[in-house]
């Protein structure tokens, strides 16, 4: 028994924010069917690297899920979608705002049908403002809410993070915020209409930076390798590379002088006395850190951090992150096998539930594999879904 088992969850999005959000409902049991265009399918089928012709980026995120291909402009289409969406607990979509209207798959019209739905529209900027009829990317809403601003180093070039911090993230809010209307719906009876915007899902998480600037009108700009405002809480550079060290509060650092560096004089270091005073002299303690920590490699300073009590690691690149010990005996690299892939290894599950662990129960699906199956459990015979297939309703 999964905790979503017996959800039931209509997937009409695709690249990336959509299909995580319905990744993980369906990691956690919920029954996913994806509904794909015609041309294609969903648009990550199309992007590499590839293994015998078949997408890897899809594949990293489309586990546990049915694909079934519609010509939603097709009348006959949409009346299977209809039909689908009269049985389904949740609707996600992340088309620009507005094409669900032209299509006639949007929430009025799922709500006539089924008025518990709980339909969730992931789009770039919201359903409604002024810019809710722009499209909108990672990288746009990176730029647009002040992110890029703060990455990298002062006086250099702006820099994304790493991933798409805010596909994921609009992913996330998705499904917490899915879990949450499936919830009222429980109790009331009642669906909603969930509208998450891309630029503006990650705002909440500037916590620091909103207390600086709502209280003092700080506005905050780029800290590179250094926290904005602990201290050391930053890279720091050993014989060898680079660690993290994190002391960000005043008992860690003391542990830090007299268990690692021993060093007890600089926790009498006028400059170094408290957090806000190694802030405003952050140069300055880090020149003196890295002085003495150069003298050693990066095996060293971990070590006496680890046996300190000290928050400190090591700087992985991916390759480094998915070979670690600790990640692998979490379960954080599953291998599952794909029909056309074969054996391929996919990242784990960050929840751990001691009861109703999430699981790999199918690889992400071939290419619309699921459309006779799921049409067949509507009634359709044979014969139809052969008529529907040569006149380019389905695939």
């Amino acid at each position: 028994m999964l905790p979503l088992e017996g959800l039931k969850v209509l997937d009409v999005s695709q690249i990336m924010a959509g299909p995580y959000c319905t990744m993980v409902l369906a990691d956690m049991g919920a029954e996913v069917v994806k509904v794909e265009k015609l041309n294609g399918g969903d648009d990550s089928r199309q992007m590499g690297p590839y293994v015998n012709d078949e997408s890897t980026c899809f594949s990293q995120i489309n586990r546990n899920k049915k694909s079934i291909s519609l010509n939603l402009k097709d009348e006959r289409a949409r009346d299977i979608f209809y039909r689908l969406a009269k049985d389904a607990d949740v609707i996600v979509e992340n088309y620009r705002t507005g094409v669900t209207r032209s299509l006639a798959i949007d929430y009025d019209t799922i709500k006539a049908i089924n008025p518990g739905i709980v339909y969730c529209s992931i789009s770039g900027y919201g359903q409604t403002g002024p810019y809710s009829h722009r499209g909108g990317f990672d990288l746009v809403a990176q730029g647009m809410t002040g992110l890029m601003s703060m990455t990298g180093e002062k006086g250099r070039r702006p820099l994304k993070t790493g991933i798409a911090v805010y596909d994921i993230g609009a992913g996330i809010t998705a499904v917490y915020s899915i879990l949450a209307a499936y919830i009222h719906r429980m109790a009331t009876g009642e669906g909603q209409h969930i509208d998450i915007a891309i630029t503006e899902c990650g705002l909440p998480w500037f916590t620091w930076e909103a207390a600086a600037y709502f209280a003092e009108g700080r506005v905050p700009e780029p800290t590179g390798w250094r926290h904005r405002v602990s201290a050391p809480y930053q890279a720091v550079k050993a014989s060898d590379g680079y660690i993290m060290l994190g002391c960000a509060n005043q008992r860690t650092w003391e542990r830090f002088c007299r268990d690692v560096l021993e060093r007890e004089d600089l926790m009498a270091e006028p400059r170094f006395l408290t957090n806000h005073d190694r802030g405003q002299h952050v140069e300055e303690l880090e020149a003196v850190l890295e002085a003495i920590m150069v003298e050693r490699d990066m095996k060293y300073w971990l070590d006496l951090c680890d046996k300190a009590g000290v928050p400190a690691g090591p700087i992985n690149d991916f390759a480094q992150a998915m070979q670690d010990e600790h990640y692998l005996a979490r379960g954080m690299v599953q291998e599952m096998q794909h029909p056309v892939i074969g054996k391929m290894k996919t990242i784990g599950f960050p929840s751990k539930f001691s009861r109703t662990p999430s699981q790999i129960r199918s690889p992400a699906p071939l290419f619309g594999q699921h459309t006779d199956e799921v049409l067949a459990g509507l009634g359709l015979s044979r014969e139809q879904l052969e008529t529907l297939r040569e006149e380019g309703c389905i695939k």
